[in-house]
């Protein structure tokens, strides 16, 4: 099983950092190299726990689907999602949310498996983990810069609808 951990600093309040971070439409935007689309399941808005999304994306050249489910979340302190049916042999993903100051501190911990044994251990140890590490600082990114902008005319954070 391999691991990846993140921590995001954020200049925003931490409900809305949390929001963010479940946001499909947002998630989407993030993703639009690899045409990441959410097909079934919750396909917009904010996710929920219980809820699932399958994702349709081109990755490494391959249209592939994945299918994730919100195992737990606590507003707005974490949320977990695991995947149900895809590429990897297993796929867990953590989103914990801390304040600290006037920051939030948003953490991913990433855990995953690829199939075909130690093939596939080698396939992510030499290139997997640093895409989906590269993969997941891109969406932080998007988060970090919607949730710490506002929109000059109202004053209302920019990701509200």
């Amino acid at each position: 099983m391999f691991k990846i951990h993140l921590e995001t600093v954020i200049h925003a309040d931490i409900y809305k950092v949390f929001d963010l971070a479940r946001d499909i439409d947002l998630h989407q935007k993030s993703t639009f190299r690899t045409g990441e689309k959410a097909i079934a399941g919750r396909t917009s808005g904010l996710i929920w726990q219980g809820e699932t999304v399958t994702w349709k994306a081109r990755h490494l050249g391959i249209v592939q689907t994945l299918t994730t489910k919100i195992v737990t979340m606590q507003k707005p302190d974490h949320f977990t999602d695991v995947m149900l049916q895809g590429a990897f042999r297993s796929m867990k993903h953590q989103h914990l949310f801390r304040h600290e100051g006037k920051n939030t501190i948003m953490t991913d911990i990433f855990e995953f498996e690829s199939p075909f044994g130690i093939i596939g251990k080698i396939f992510n140890t030499l290139f997997l983990r640093n895409y989906m590490k590269k993969f997941l600082l891109e969406r932080n990114r998007l988060i970090k810069s919607t949730a710490e902008s506002v929109d000059l005319f109202d004053k209302k954070p920019t990701y509200i609808k």
